[in-house]
């Protein structure tokens, strides 16, 4: 029976969450291959400016920093988009890949650095930016359009056409590895293992602009995802436009993670264990389980990011193996004791 979600309740819990990603998020930069004395730090920070004398405080400001927040934005985008195509789509399995989103963005990726009479930028975007981008919208419009029917978008058409084209990109993406030089294979294969390598603050004006208008509005779908869990005839007698709750998620969803997967890869498991875990957590209401998702999701991948800093320093592991090789089995774990209960 679920328990019903009162405001000192989602406060006490929403803050809990907070506290534990904010303790992540301040301890994480001060972690890695290089000691940083946290005094120059503060130095920096009275003062007002970085000398160049301050190395620390470069490294803090311009390196780790950055890269913390570019965790903290992508792990908890990718986990809340995770819970709210599992309920749009109600299917546990769902993820914010489902329907061929990361494929799409890996094919436009691959042939933007494949081919380098493709390469230029537009303002703050790079070429494989806006190529990432490019394809992973454009492939779920045509999920979109392949699915819809004249007045309601059926789920199971959904699913098989995001399947559909998701194979078909990935059978794309090893032509292009096939055709592609030995050099200019592992910069692909180097993109696919995602990654959060960034320096400065230029990379993360590229994706706010998507992410400050789309995790509002999946946020404000939490109560027409409660009534949509008894079923869309249910929800419609309460007064849930279906239809336009579908494309508000798909298209929220879509340029939220077709934004933050062309900037940092493919990176797995995030949106699929991270709303399992803080659905037994926390409960199962939206209310409370979409902003905990995001604030676990970023602690989630500041974490991982962290490891693959240090764990084979001074060489760097791509986060995106990181977070499948922590994934699965946690995964695989909860399965097996959901099973128990």
């Amino acid at each position: 029976m679920r328990r019903a979600l009162s405001r000192k309740r989602f406060l006490t819990i929403l803050s809990l969450y907070f506290l534990f990603l904010f303790l992540i998020f301040i301890l994480s930069p001060l972690i890695g291959s290089v000691p940083i004395s946290q005094e120059n730090i503060w130095e920096a920070v009275r003062s007002g400016h970085i000398t160049a004398e301050n190395v620390d405080a470069h490294i803090f400001f311009y390196q780790r920093l950055p890269r913390i927040i570019l965790a903290l934005l992508a792990g908890g985008t990718l986990a809340l988009c995770g819970v709210s195509f599992q309920a749009l789509l109600r299917n546990p399995l769902a993820t914010p890949y489902t329907l061929g989103i990361a494929s799409g963005s890996a094919l436009g990726a691959s042939i933007g650095i494949m081919v380098p009479a493709f390469l230029y930028s537009w303002g703050p975007f790079s070429s494989i930016q806006l190529y990432a981008l490019a394809g992973g919208l454009v492939v779920v419009a045509l999920v979109y359009f392949l699915s819809k029917r004249q007045s309601y978008l059926p789920l199971v058409s959904l699913i098989l056409a995001g399947v559909t084209i998701s194979l078909i990109c990935g059978s794309m993406i090893l032509m292009v590895r096939y055709l592609a030089s030995p050099h200019i294979l592992v910069s692909i294969d180097r993109w696919l293992m995602g990654g959060l390598d960034i320096i400065g603050y230029g990379d993360l004006m590229t994706i706010a602009p998507f992410l400050i208008v789309t995790i509002p509005l999946l946020l404000l779908q939490a109560n027409r995802f409660n009534q949509i869990a008894f079923g869309e005839e249910m929800a419609a007698g309460r007064g849930v436009h279906v239809l336009n709750l579908q494309r508000i998620t798909l298209v929220g969803g879509a340029v939220a993670t077709a934004s933050v997967v062309s900037l940092v890869g493919p990176i797995g498991f995030i949106g699929l264990i991270v709303p399992h875990a803080i659905r037994r957590i926390s409960g199962p209401d939206f209310r409370l389980l979409m902003p905990c998702s995001f604030l676990a999701g970023g602690a989630f991948l500041i974490f991982c990011d962290t490891l693959a800093r240090t764990l084979m320093a001074p060489a760097e592991l791509p986060v995106g193996i990181i977070t499948s090789l922590g994934g699965g089995p946690f995964f695989l774990w909860l399965l097996l004791f959901k099973r128990n209960e």
